[in-house]
């Protein structure tokens, strides 16, 4: 199967924040109730075709602000040497200094360190050394899991994040200014020019609307720290009610008037 094409229309609901009368929720239930899962590891062609086990790592992630750049660092401080490849690679230079996990991108914006052309958390598929017990894949991820915790709290903000997107929205009312909190999905032209250079991207790809649970379920853990919990409870309603609906409209051969993804549609024939 294919990428399908971008622009596609899409259904929206609007909702007020439960802890904030002035902000406003907008979110995507075509993307939230699709079946789109990742796939690395297991299909993913990555998104430069000439290095197809790095996933969307290849190259570096950047950090949101401070406080992100210091939790992935910290985080970093439990990784071992039998866990991650790069271990020697990112020792402080001098005794009692840093890691050193993070470069400056061409625009002097900071994010993480790219080693032998991709991120220094990333063990590249097929390592083996003496001791070294880890698995290929993200580091920090694998932390998360060794550690029982959420990978929201080991990884970079942009690599939990994705590939929902929040961005921020205002709205003039008469007099009156809201505050909107858009939910969607990270497609390909969500990156502008880069996006363009991607040589395989997930989103809308068919061969990653495979999931089980439709996202709204499978990153209940993402949606809940970007919305908040309440916020995510609202969503969580409107999105069951949307399911259930074209659940029953096609068990009664019924005519759907809503917005189905087009990948998950495809991948599903």
């Amino acid at each position: 199967m294919s990428e399908i094409k971008p622009g596609f229309a899409r259904d929206w609901v609007e909702f007020a924040d439960p802890n904030d009368e002035e902000e406003i929720f907008k979110c995507d239930l075509t993307w939230l109730t699709s079946f789109w899962t990742c796939i690395y590891g297991d299909g993913c062609q990555g998104v430069f075709k000439d290095r197809p086990n790095d996933g969307c790592c290849t190259e570096g992630a950047m950090y949101s602000d401070e406080d992100d750049e210091e939790r992935v660092r910290k985080a970093a401080e439990f990784l071992t040497p039998d866990m991650w490849q790069f271990h020697e690679e990112a020792r402080p230079k001098k005794p009692g200094g840093k890691l050193r996990i993070t470069d400056l991108d061409e625009d002097k914006d900071r994010k993480t360190r790219t080693v032998n052309n991709a991120c220094i958390f990333l063990n590249r598929k097929g390592h083996e050394a003496p001791g070294f017990t880890g698995d290929f894949g993200c580091v920090l991820h694998h932390l998360a899991q060794k550690r029982n915790i959420h990978f929201v709290d080991t990884k970079p903000d942009v690599c939990w994040q994705l590939p929902l997107r929040r961005s921020f929205e205002t709205r003039e009312v008469g007099e009156r200014e809201y505050s909107v909190t858009v939910i969607g999905e990270y497609e390909r032209l969500g990156w502008g020019d880069g996006g363009e250079d991607f040589d395989w991207y997930c989103t809308s790809n068919t061969d990653a609307h495979v999931g089980s649970e439709p996202v709204y379920i499978s990153n209940r853990a993402e949606l809940s720290q970007l919305m908040g919990k309440d916020a995510y409870a609202i969503l969580a309603e409107h999105c069951d009610r949307r399911v259930q609906g074209i659940r029953d409209a096609q068990a009664r051969s019924l005519p759907l008037f809503i917005i189905q993804h087009p990948a998950t549609l495809a991948a599903g024939k």
